[in-house]
């Protein structure tokens, strides 16, 4: 008996350490204020040869939420976030002198050309996340959405599948292959336990 009192109580204690762990919001901007704070292990951020690179991940409730709607529905929320936990969510902004990287290139065609192209069909060879012994997670999906102008960057959503045994590192490697804009390879070192730890929206 004793036993068993002694092993409810450490699971009690176990939970509320969790618990505490995870950052919980009422709204999604108060998460997105949150996640912008670079200290926080969610936001990254570099300029090389004068490209701005930032890194964003985008926890769970926050695609949960733009799913959701203003809906309330406890079994839906359940759902969306068994589905959406499977992976990991990225946003790549990458911009130069405050404008998408297309803009740089638009004088000359062939350059144009090629960057459309890669950008939209061949970033699967430019992202790599690998953990620090060199294991390669494998890209589920990247989407580039063509903003014509419209933007002040170029932006990439990128998903990997959230393997258990790679989230168990330390940290993971991210690394952008050099995209012909003279920066080399620019590599973010990610907070594993900031991503296990995701902060989360009170439905």
């Amino acid at each position: 008996m004793q036993n068993m009192i002694k092993n409810n109580y450490f699971l009690i204690v176990l939970l509320v350490f969790i618990s505490s762990c995870t950052q919980t919001f009422e709204t999604a901007e108060e998460m997105n204020d949150y996640i912008k704070e670079e200290d926080n292990g969610y936001h990254y951020k570099k300029t090389i040869a004068g490209v701005d690179y930032v890194l964003q991940y985008r926890p769970t409730d926050l695609l949960v939420k733009q799913e959701l709607g203003e809906g309330k529905n406890p079994a839906l929320v359940d759902k969306l976030r068994k589905q959406y936990s499977q992976y990991l969510y990225f946003n790549l902004s990458m911009s130069k002198n405050n404008q998408e990287l297309l803009n740089g290139v638009a004088q000359d065609k062939t350059k144009f050309g090629q960057m459309v192209n890669e950008l939209a069909f061949g970033m699967e060879e430019k992202l790599h996340l690998y953990t620090p012994t060199k294991d390669t997670l494998a890209l589920a999906d990247f989407i580039y959405p063509r903003m014509y102008g419209m933007s002040n960057s170029t932006s990439i959503m990128i998903v990997y599948p959230r393997d258990p045994k790679y989230m168990k590192q330390e940290y993971l490697n991210f690394v952008v292959e050099d995209l012909g804009l003279e920066t080399g390879d620019i590599k973010f070192k990610l907070d594993t336990k900031a991503l296990t730890n995701e902060p989360q929206l009170r439905f």
